[in-house]
Formats: C-alpha cells, sequence, structure tokens
C-alpha cells in the first residue's frame, strides 16, 4: 500500500480510533447515534464553510443566501450549527446541548432531515470532559482543504465506521451494513447505468446505493445521475440511511418515515430498473395473516414462517420491464420445498426469470457466518431460457481469523463471466461455471443449488506416469506402516516400564 493519506484506509481507521475514545463512556446503544451524528455534522459544516468562503471571496454578497448552496448540494448550515461555533465550545459544561441545538438547528434549514439527527449529546449519561475530547479530535484530525476529495474522504469515514459497528454489534450490526465485497459484486454484475431507477425494500444504511452511484461515476462521470428508492423498518437504520445519502449528496427517497415493507409498502406504483436487496435472512414473522390475497404473490403465497419467497416476490412485482434484480439470500431459499416455496420456486424459473445464481464463500458478514447466495432475476434475459450458475466458495481471501472479502480481480471475474454468458461466449468451467437450461433445472426438481451444475473441479494432471505414482506412493505408505510400528512398540515399551501391559 502507498503511504498513508487523507485518501486511504489508514485515515479512515485513525478516525474510528479516536471515536472509540467514548468507548465505555455511553450506553451502547447510544454510542452509534453519537459517532455518526458528529461524523454528519463535521462534514456537512466543512462543506458549508468552503462554499461560505469561496463566495466572500466573489464578493457579490451571496454568502448568506441559501440557493448559492442548494444549487451545489450543499446543505445550508446556521450560525449556531458551524462546527467552528461547536468546537468553540468544546470543553464547557454545555457542549452537549450546543451539539443537540445545531442538530435541531440544521434540521430546521433542511425539511428531508425532520426527526433523522441524533440529539442525545446533552444526555446526563454522555461524560462532557470525554464528549469535548472527541470534538477536539474532529476538529483537528479532518482536512478538509480539498473539496471532492473531502467528500470521498469523509463518505468514506462515514462507511468504514457504519462496518466497525456492524463488527462490534455483531448480529444487531448486520441489519443496517452489508459488506462492501457483496455490495460491489451485486453491482458489478447489474452495471447500473444513468438516468436509471433503483430500488432497495430493505435498504440499512444505504450501502447499495452508495456502491450504484459509484459504478456510475466511475464509468460515466456523472453523479447523482440515478433516481434511488429504498424502504427500511428500523427507525434508527432508517435515520443512518438518510444522514449516509445527504454525506454522500444522494438525493434518496426513502418514504416520510420507517415502515414495514411487506404491511405497508411506501412506494406502490414503483417499477424499478435495478433492485439491490440483502434482506433478513429467513425473516418471520412478517405478516403473513394480513396479506393472504396480496397482489404481489403471483407466483404463490409465502408461508408465514419464512419472508424468503415473500421478499423475492415483492421484489419482481416492483420490477421494470428489462429490469434487474441482485439479492442476497441465505442457501436454504436455493432447495427448500417446505410450505409452498419449492412450488413457487418452479414457476419463477418457468417464467424464465432467473438469470444468474452465484454462491458465496462463508465469512463475508460480520452478522453471520453461514454461506450466502446471489440471486440475479431479469426480466428480458439476453439468453433465453439459460441460466448461469457458479460456485464462488472457494474464491476471496481472509483478512483475520474471522472476516473473508473479495478483492477487485475477484470482482471482476465474476463480472465478465456474467458478461460472457450474456453476450453467448461462455464455456462451461468444471467445478466453477455452468450454464442451465430450464430442462436441466426440471431434472434437478427445481433446485438451484450451484454444485449440482458446476459439478467438481478436475485436479491438475502432474505429468506423473501412473504405474511411477502408485510405485511412489506405496513406497511412501510402507515407510509410513514400519515408522507406525515403531512407536507402537515404542508405547507398548513405556507403559510396560511402569507397570502396564497391553
Amino acid at each position: 500500500m502507498a503511504e498513508k493519506t487523507n485518501a486511504n484506509i489508514g485515515f479512515e481507521k485513525q478516525i474510528w480510533d479516536a471515536a472509540c475514545v467514548l468507548w465505555g463512556h455511553i450506553p451502547a446503544a447510544e454510542y452509534r447515534k453519537v459517532i455518526i451524528g458528529l461524523i454528519f455534522l463535521r462534514y456537512i459544516s466543512s462543506a458549508f464553510e468552503r462554499r461560505y468562503n469561496e463566495l466572500k471571496r466573489e464578493g457579490d454578497g451571496f454568502e448568506d443566501d441559501r440557493d448559492a448552496y442548494t444549487m451545489y448540494n450543499i446543505f445550508y448550515v446556521p450560525r449556531e450549527a458551524r462546527w467552528s461555533t461547536v468546537a468553540a465550545k468544546a470543553h464547557t459544561p454545555e457542549i452537549g446541548k450546543v451539539i443537540d441545538d445545531a442538530m435541531r438547528a440544521i434540521e430546521a434549514e433542511n425539511k428531508n432531515l425532520k426527526n433523522v439527527l441524533p440529539k442525545n449529546y446533552a444526555s446526563p449519561d454522555l461524560d462532557k470532559k470525554i464528549l469535548g475530547d472527541v470534538v477536539d479530535i474532529f476538529t483537528n484530525s479532518i482536512d478538509m482543504s480539498d473539496t471532492e476529495k473531502s467528500k470521498d474522504l469523509l463518505g468514506r469515514t462515514y462507511e468504514y465506521c457504519i462496518a466497525q459497528f456492524a463488527e462490534k454489534e455483531g448480529v444487531g450490526g448486520g441489519e443496517f451494513y452489508t459488506p462492501s465485497s457483496v455490495v460491489r459484486t451485486l453491482v458489478s454484475i447489474l452495471k447500473p447505468y444513468e438516468n436509471c431507477r433503483i430500488y432497495d425494500c430493505c435498504c440499512g444504511s444505504g450501502g447499495m446505493f452508495v456502491q450504484s452511484e459509484k459504478f456510475i461515476e466511475t464509468h460515466s462521470h456523472k453523479r447523482g445521475a440515478v433516481s434511488v428508492y429504498g424502504q427500511e423498518a428500523n427507525p434508527d437504520t432508517w435515520k443512518m440511511a438518510k444522514m449516509n445519502m445527504a454525506i454522500r449528496g444522494i438525493d434518496a427517497d426513502f418514504g416520510a418515515y420507517n415502515a414495514d415493507t411487506f404491511t405497508n409498502d411506501l412506494h406502490p406504483t414503483l417499477k424499478a430498473d435495478f433492485i439491490l436487496a440483502n434482506p433478513p435472512f429467513n425473516y418471520h414473522p412478517w405478516g403473513q395473516e394480513t396479506l393472504q390475497n396480496d397482489k404481489r404473490w403471483k407466483y404463490g403465497l409465502p408461508p408465514a414462517g419464512n419472508a424468503n419467497y415473500a421478499w423475492i416476490q415483492h421484489m419482481i412485482h416492483h420490477l421494470a420491464p428489462n429490469g434487474k434484480i441482485g439479492l442476497v439470500l441465505a442457501n436454504g431459499a436455493l432447495s427448500t420445498q417446505s410450505s409452498g416455496e419449492g412450488e413457487i420456486r418452479k414457476k419463477i424459473i418457468e417464467d424464465d426469470l432467473i438469470e444468474g445464481i452465484v454462491a458465496m464463500p462463508t465469512q463475508l458478514f460480520y452478522s453471520v457466518t453461514i454461506p450466502v447466495t446471489l440471486w440475479f432475476i431479469t426480466r428480458g434475459k439476453k439468453q433465453k431460457g439459460k441460466t448461469l450458475f457458479i460456485d464462488a466458495r472457494k474464491m476471496g481471501h481472509m483478512v483475520d481469523r474471522k472476516h473473508r472479502d473479495f478483492s477487485d480481480e475477484d470482482i471482476q471475474k465474476l463480472a465478465d463471466t456474467f458478461e460472457a454468458f450474456q453476450n453467448g461466449t461462455l464455456k462451461d468451467m468444471k467445478g466453477f461455471c455452468s450454464i442451465a437450461t430450464l430442462q436441466d433445472i426440471a431434472k434437478q426438481d427445481y433446485i438451484l443449488t450451484p454444485g449440482r451444475y458446476v459439478g467438481i473441479e478436475e485436479p491438475e494432471d502432474d505429468g506423473e506416469p501412473f504405474e511411477e505414482k502408485m510405485a511412489r506412493l506405496t513406497s511412501e505408505l510402507s515407510d509410513m506402516f514400519a515408522k507406525s510400528h515403531e512407536l507402537e512398540n515404542e508405547i507398548r515399551r513405556k507403559l510396560g516400564a511402569i507397570g502396564y501391559e497391553i
């Protein structure tokens, strides 16, 4: 890695380590909100002050004109909410109230953030001296001298901290964060384009949208060129998603409030070009008893005890003509036959919607160690009547003893495999990928487990003639047997010496 700068992981980790000063000084349930709120406040205030200074230098008197900020997708920050005001009060007893008042002022100026920002800094549970120390760190450790790099810096720092919270909170953390490598794999295969509608029906902290925007910006140099729609049931996670989009400059419609996707669909008429989602695995109960005749269950009523096929059908319902879905599911959905799920899967397959299935390795997620599968569902497939199966369980690398990650090369390999399949140039590769027809899938009882189709990788021929190899191996085995007998006799001798005969 190149030397550490404000643009790479070293700086992001520095911010996280600094934030950990608060650890142990505030209830765990409040910690995430406190830190995320400070990152958000620091970013929007810095962006505002940079624009404010530009307008002052221009000398046309527009530095207090709100439109001069919003036209550049910059929040207008009132004086009492600017970081300079907060920093000046860092080591006063009222620092908590100062930050809470700053959050209220920002919400008053920006209606789309109403009731979104955390306002728990004045809580008696939060040590004000420690809070002041953290404000100092955020004041002195972040270089905002370059506008675009700083936007990426704070966005990436925010994303990095969300990932760290997911790891520390375990199962509870997974509800708002899908590992970046999983999201990037979905996005690289789907390839969202300009002026499209992107939807996530269980959006967590909004990572799917961040990566989609990155992909579009990388390939067309245009940011904000998509329409983003999302929904999230958890109120704290919904607020985090709103802040995440604001800090990234992404204009997103997450509805006016958090809500359950099944019982209160906030985007009932939406038909999306791309749907990316990581639904909660094997979620239940999901409200089936009140949705018996819902129009979304085109392929059959999902069972009350598992929402996997409710999520799938909800997404298909919201898919535009020629639209594409990329979603993450637990492996059980590939083969289950219980409670009508097998029949629902069969009908979806017969409707020629399954474009690809990718078996992923274990240990990619912070919250669970079970293996997962990526499903790609497409209206108007290029390869009619065919499905691509990929076994990627051996891919990736361990970043520590618990967690696996995909490299850029891993992700590109999967994306290239899909593209070759869509272009009709892909050849089966034993143990890695295989193209199956609807008839092939029917012969497997409509089970979608990739291993059934790709088979087992053939071992490489090492060039050693069979007779020579067998002679060598049997000789080695004979030596091992001889050694085994020596060890057995030695053990007998030592046991006998202490009075135990065998």
